[in-house]
């Protein structure tokens, strides 16, 4: 598995993880470019402070008495400390509350957002009550903190060349666009001393950290880790070595004086990298969690979830500020396609609780206005049967379809799983958010997730939900925790669909049928029908789920139509139609979808030449018991619509009358003009067989009432 990745993108979402939360002491030998000792002034304080980056600094040996009564880590840009433009720091775990006892601990700490290292002019531990300064270094104004560093690229034989290699830090090397055609029989990546490749070499582990012969890859973007406590420092190339052959394939060389001031590696900060990130669990059942970390003036997200093949997980902002809401609600709905093994992350506003038609409803925001999908794909991976796709979007609303994410307040939030359409756009979820969740995404670090295997010993001391959950995984390379073995899910079986009997060609005598609005019945319902995904909604047909209906040539009927008329309101309005486009939702689709697509009943054409629904009435819908068992849990159809009740708005209902005659296909089928894939089949016959009615058929044939004669509908 190949994961691909932006290099810009990729270097922030790496250097993220110093910058973002606390860590854990560190006796490591390189710690960033030195800045100098604390001065020993009051209650014990002294260490040595180190530049990690830009906007993070590490105390070594840090020492403090902890009696102080208000002591804080402080930066300001005055000459000397004083509170006058001072600001004050989180400490090396988040936290606000005056400063703990230290003992030669080692201390990361990170400077807010959109200030740098550049931008201040000392770092102290200043005590807040008595305005003193307990000890103090100061920042030069040149200091040139550790940066990525760019090398040489790739070239050699067997296709072997790639972009400019960043050491992104000193354990850390990102190779852009890297290729090579797999054709040699033992080609692993490799380093070693000196400026070229020898058998005396190390095996460095794949992005996927398995040692075995490279496959062939065709410019792709990797990142690969050196393993244990090996650096760059102790290193002088970066190759594709034929270990079997003892041949090159292409090298790089690390230059010394280029590495000097890379960033030290996570690890060399003895930094526990689950304490760099936040983490939430949305469902257990699917191992649904959400994963951040904020950036600066961005946050950078990761949905990790157990998806059968076709289905999407979501993420968002709440329409509502003070409680969960669909709609109104900004989200991300991300998946990855098991195939191509290619992922998605794609910006949607939900403006309604509907299919995407035209501009309402659940739609992705590039069909509502251009160049508004504020969401941007990092990367994707399928490890052990679990979907992880990480994206990034800004914290500001970019534009009138997105929600700000707030870093000084919690606020509620919307989550859902659920299958793709055929369009690859969102359908009716079956696992949503229940009650108003909030999450405070500016809130220290805390990993309220199962941790993996192996891993809990030593894991940060930080608060944990009493709930124990199995291990999951994380995404190599990007995410913060080493994928463990998990058991591959076992293969779920294709669900029964329930048994809706069919309307025969003798039923109903009078020729009339009932169009309502219903539920799908869950994985037994329309899906299973059909073979086609749906919102969650559908036709009932005389009561029936999506019943095939039979008729014969040259006989009226007659559709009583009780699918909604508001057509301001698309999650309500459902204009009733017969036509020979098994998808429906004929009002939305482009000249080209619309080509070879007849209508036989219910639409009407102005003089204009615009076509007009005709079947559109009150609204009336099959409604299950809120307290009832999921659909899922229903033997029969017949079980489920039992515990279903007919709910009508006040208003009359819609009325289509149709002739099925020669011309009309054996096949066609009832839809929502306004919406796909919410009716099902017409068999037209030329003839019924009555003699199979004798036992049900009605003596006394009773006409439909006059306000349900209604206007021809068009042929």
């Amino acid at each position: 598995m190949i994961i691909m990745l932006n290099k810009d993108i990729l270097i922030l979402f790496l250097l993220l993880l110093f910058v973002v939360a606390a860590a854990l002491g560190a006796q490591a030998r390189y710690h960033g470019r030195e800045i100098g000792a604390l001065s020993q002034l009051h209650h014990g304080v002294r260490g040595t402070v180190f530049a990690v980056d830009a906007r993070t600094l590490f105390i070594h040996d840090f020492h403090y008495d902890g009696v102080g009564p208000a002591a804080f880590f402080y930066v300001g840009t005055s000459k000397t400390p004083n509170a006058v433009g001072a600001t004050r720091l989180r400490d090396e775990r988040g936290g606000t509350s005056p400063l703990r006892r230290y003992r030669g601990e080692g201390v990361t700490i990170s400077l807010p957002d959109g200030v740098t290292l550049r931008d201040v002019k000392w770092f102290s531990v200043w005590c807040d009550e008595y305005a003193v300064n307990f000890g103090d270094v100061s920042i030069p104004r040149d200091l040139e903190y550790p940066k990525p560093a760019k090398v040489g690229a790739l070239r050699g034989v067997h296709g072997v060349s790639s972009d400019a290699v960043v050491v992104v830090d000193a354990q850390t090397l990102l190779i852009p666009n890297f290729s090579y055609d797999g054709e040699a029989p033992d080609a692993k990546f490799w380093v070693g001393r000196g400026e070229t490749p020898s058998p005396q070499g190390i095996r460095i582990p794949d992005e996927n950290g398995k040692e075995a012969p490279l496959r062939k890859y065709d410019k792709k973007t990797i990142v690969l880790t050196l393993p244990g406590e090996l650096t760059v420092f102790d290193i002088g190339h970066f190759a594709v070595w034929c270990e079997a052959f003892t041949v090159n394939f292409g090298h790089v060389v690390l230059p010394r004086a280029a590495l000097a001031n890379v960033p030290p590696s996570l690890k060399m900060l003895g930094v526990s990298p689950q304490s760099k990130l936040n983490c939430e669990v949305l469902h257990d059942e699917l191992a649904f969690e959400v994963r951040w970390a904020v950036a600066g003036d961005s946050i950078v997200l990761q949905l990790v979830a157990k998806l059968e093949d076709g289905e999407y997980m979501s993420f968002g902002i709440s329409g509502d500020p003070a409680h969960s809401q669909m709609v109104g609600s900004d989200v991300a709905v991300a998946w990855v396609d098991k195939d191509t093994l290619k992922g998605y992350a794609v910006d949607y506003y939900l403006d309604a609780k509907s299919q995407c038609a035209g501009v309402r409803g659940s739609c992705p925001d590039e069909r509502l206005g251009e160049k508004t999908n504020s969401v941007r794909l990092l990367n994707a991976a399928l490890v052990n049967g679990y979907s992880i796709v990480t994206y990034q979007r800004a914290l500001r609303a970019a534009d009138e379809l997105d929600r700000a994410v707030l870093t000084n307040a919690s606020q509620p939030i919307v989550w859902a799983l659920g299958p793709l359409n055929s369009r690859n756009e969102v359908s009716y979820h079956h696992h949503f958010t229940k009650g108003d969740k909030f999450i405070e995404f500016g809130r220290p670090p805390v990993w309220n997730c199962p941790m993996p295997e192996g891993e809990e010993e030593h894991a940060p001391e930080q608060p944990r939900q009493e709930v124990q959950h199995h291990s999951r995984p994380v995404q190599e390379n990007t995410a913060v925790i080493k994928p463990n073995p998990v058991p591959t899910p076992k293969p779920v079986a294709k669900a029964v669909p329930w048994e809706i009997p069919a309307i025969q060609c003798y039923e109903p005598p009078d020729g009339v049928f009932y169009a309502q609005m219903g539920p799908t019945g869950g994985k037994q319902g329309y899906s299973a029908i059909t073979g086609h995904v749906g919102w969650g909604i559908s036709w009932y047909i005389n009561g029936l789920l999506i019943p095939e209906i039979n008729v014969v040539r040259g006989r009226k009927y007659t559709f009583v139509v009780e699918g909604g008329h508001d057509a301001s309101v698309p999650a309500r309005y459902h204009p009733f139609y017969i036509t020979n486009d098994p998808v429906g939702g004929y009002f939305h689709k482009n000249d080209q979808e619309k080509k070879g697509i007849e209508i036989y009943a219910g639409v009407r054409r102005s003089r204009a030449g615009e076509l007009i629904p005709t079947g559109v009435g009150r609204l009336c819908n099959w409604t299950p018991d809120n307290n009832g068992p999921e659909a899922d849990e229903y033997p029969s159809f017949g079980a489920y619509q039992r515990s279903l009740t007919l709910v009508c708005e006040e208003g009359n209902p819609g009325v289509v009358t149709w002739i099925p005659d020669r011309n009309t296909p054996d096949t066609v089928y009832y839809q929502c003009f306004t919406h796909r894939h919410l009716g099902w089949k017409i068999n037209v016959h030329d003839e019924c067989d009555e003699s199979e009615a004798e036992e049900s058929r009605v003596e006394e044939r009773v006409a439909a009432p006059d306000d349900l004669r209604g206007e021809e509908s068009i042929q």
